[in-house]
């Protein structure tokens, strides 16, 4: 069986993606740079139109990815739509046994779980894949994966993966990714409403901002966010904090610190971060 998957690791070369929005067009204009022939699909027309235009093949569904498709990317945007996608959309049905379904999409690690439980019983493997260190990265194809489920399918995708990903972590079985995803973000917006407080404070007594930011990027205090203020959107703060204390609750934890930040994070947008760089 080992011998089976080292083969067909080393043909992989049809890649396809299931939700091509700013992260998910990025992840297949990369893999099609490399030279995968990939295919995707996306509900909006018009991403699909850009997607065309960077050498994606273009799906009417996701079943279609299923036919043409080796490793799959899914990364749309909720635990529902995951379970759409991959368990009624006919994904499972056309894919090959040997194929890897890689959920990039940030939701429970128990939507992982189970479906990973479905697909082994077609031979299919799933991992979850969720990402960090935000669209910028994604870009460029320098973001960090997560990755959790058994380790001969996160190696069969690696090779698509590692087009977008300038580090693929595997911190353990299905679901650790999201894990490992979803504490990631908790410090993330931890820091981002601390570093918003102490620049609203220093704004206050004069301070030259930008000048403070570079100063503090030295020090003991510096971090991601910081040294990256006003560049971020904040975009999924709430989604992100929303799948943490779901998380909590059902590991039945206390995570005061995470509640308040929760509340926190609806008071700070772009907008309101940048304006403390204005001098």
């Amino acid at each position: 069986m080992q011998m089976g998957n080292a083969m067909i690791e080393s043909t992989v070369v049809r890649t396809g993606v299931v939700g091509l929005g700013a992260m998910g067009l990025q992840m297949a204009r990369h893999m099609a740079a490399k030279g995968f022939g990939v295919c995707g699909t996306d509900i909006d027309s018009d991403a699909l139109h850009r997607a065309s235009a960077l050498g994606v093949h273009p799906c009417g569904s996701a079943a279609e990815v299923g036919e043409r498709a080796d490793v799959v990317v899914v990364m749309v945007a909720t635990d529902a739509q995951v379970d759409e996608v991959v368990r009624a959309s006919g994904l499972l049905d056309r894919l090959r046994p040997g194929a890897v379904i890689c959920i990039a999409s940030s939701v429970g690690p128990q939507t992982c779980s189970d479906l990973a439980i479905l697909a082994a019983t077609r031979d299919i493997g799933i991992i979850d894949t969720p990402v960090v260190l935000g669209q910028e990265a994604a870009n460029n194809g320098e973001l960090t994966i997560y990755a959790g489920g058994e380790v001969h399918w996160v190696e069969r995708a690696r090779p698509a993966l590692s087009t977008f990903g300038r580090k693929i972590i595997h911190v353990g079985p299905i679901g650790s990714g999201q894990i490992a995803k979803t504490m990631n973000n908790l410090l993330l917006w931890a820091n981002m409403c601390a570093n918003f407080e102490v620049l609203t404070l220093a704004k206050s007594l004069g301070a030259d901002v930008p000048k403070l930011i570079e100063a503090l990027g030295h020090g003991s205090g510096a971090n991601w966010s910081l040294s990256r203020w006003g560049r971020g959107t904040g975009k999924w703060a709430e989604k992100d904090l929303d799948v943490a204390l779901d998380m909590a609750q059902r590991a039945k934890v206390p995570m005061p610190l995470a509640g308040l930040v929760d509340q926190l994070v609806k008071s700070i947008n772009q907008d309101k971060m940048r304006a403390l760089l204005a001098r």
